[in-house]
């Protein structure tokens, strides 16, 4: 376990060493050809703390950072995507070296609020991701055509795409189309979102889609020549099922690897190394 009293002692103390650790924070390629396994830990940022029934399981900080150094060391694991706060706290545990670290950028659609739609730019900016030195940002962009924040958020998304591609760092965009009830997880709500969310910007130079894995991968993978990752979601009852469709999309030309979470960090039996052994199996060369 680590040592959250001098974690907490440097936060109080020596805010600087913060900036001093980005700094010198070996830096790695961005793809080298094999599959990436990006480990996710943005939820708790909108207040989306639950996992598989339990409402705060993502509520203890301090359980999460054993959780994510934990993933972050096992063989195969390529990178962190995360809000500053938790990039911040494994900068100063030393858990970042030789990973890619993507900033999660728009996290102000707090989950049941409302205003969920209203998914501002409060996290990370493009010029804090390059000053630090990390490799991309991700942005959240639900489509919803009876939400009024919609427009603002496609605004938004489209100025960090173009923010981002002219610092050469990659924007990771994922998109949904959605409404109240939730997202439109059909093939062709998938595909809708797609091509929305993949003509943002001056350029899709630096574009990466992160997108479900829904029925028919197929022909959603047919929507797009971006470099795409699938997000792993919450397997719940039948992890068994949702890993066949992982390693069946994994198989699609396009398909650039894994983007999981919850489903790594808090799987059902708690052995967060053996869960994410399991996902980085699934992992090849692409054809």
């Amino acid at each position: 376990m680590a040592d959250y009293a001098e974690l907490r002692e440097i936060r109080a103390r020596h805010p600087e060493r913060i900036a001093q650790a980005a700094a010198t924070r070996r830096r790695r390629p961005l793809y080298g050809g094999r599959q990436l396994m990006i480990v996710a830990a943005d939820h708790p940022a909108r207040g989306a703390l639950g996992v598989a029934g339990r409402p705060l399981a993502m509520g203890s900080r301090v359980e999460l950072l054993d959780r994510l150094t934990t993933a972050l060391a096992r063989p195969g694991v390529d990178g962190l995507l995360a809000t500053p706060d938790i990039v911040e706290d494994l900068l100063l545990l030393g858990a970042l070296h030789d990973k890619l670290v993507i900033g999660s950028m728009n996290r102000g659609g707090l989950q049941g609020a409302i205003f969920e739609f209203d998914d501002r730019f409060t996290a990370y900016d493009t010029e804090t991701i390059v000053g630090m030195r990390l490799d991309g940002g991700k942005m959240l962009c639900r489509i919803a055509v009876d939400e009024p924040g919609t427009v603002a958020t496609l605004q938004a998304c489209a100025r960090a795409v173009s923010d981002l591609a002219a610092h050469d760092r990659v924007a990771m965009v994922e998109p949904f189309w959605s409404a109240r009830s939730g997202h439109d997880l059909s093939p062709e709500g998938v595909i809708k979102a797609i091509n929305v969310s993949q003509a943002l910007g001056s350029t899709s130079a630096r574009t990466w889609l992160k997108i479900p894995v829904v029925e028919d991968m197929e022909r959603v993978m047919q929507a797009t020549t971006l470099p795409t990752l699938l997000l792993g979601g919450d397997p719940g009852d039948t992890p068994d099922l949702a890993y066949a469709a992982w390693r069946r999309a994994l198989k699609l030309p396009g398909v650039r690897g894994l983007v999981v979470g919850r489903a790594l960090l808090y799987p059902a039996d708690d052995d967060v190394a053996g869960a994410v052994d399991t996902a980085v199996s699934m992992l090849s060369v692409p054809g």
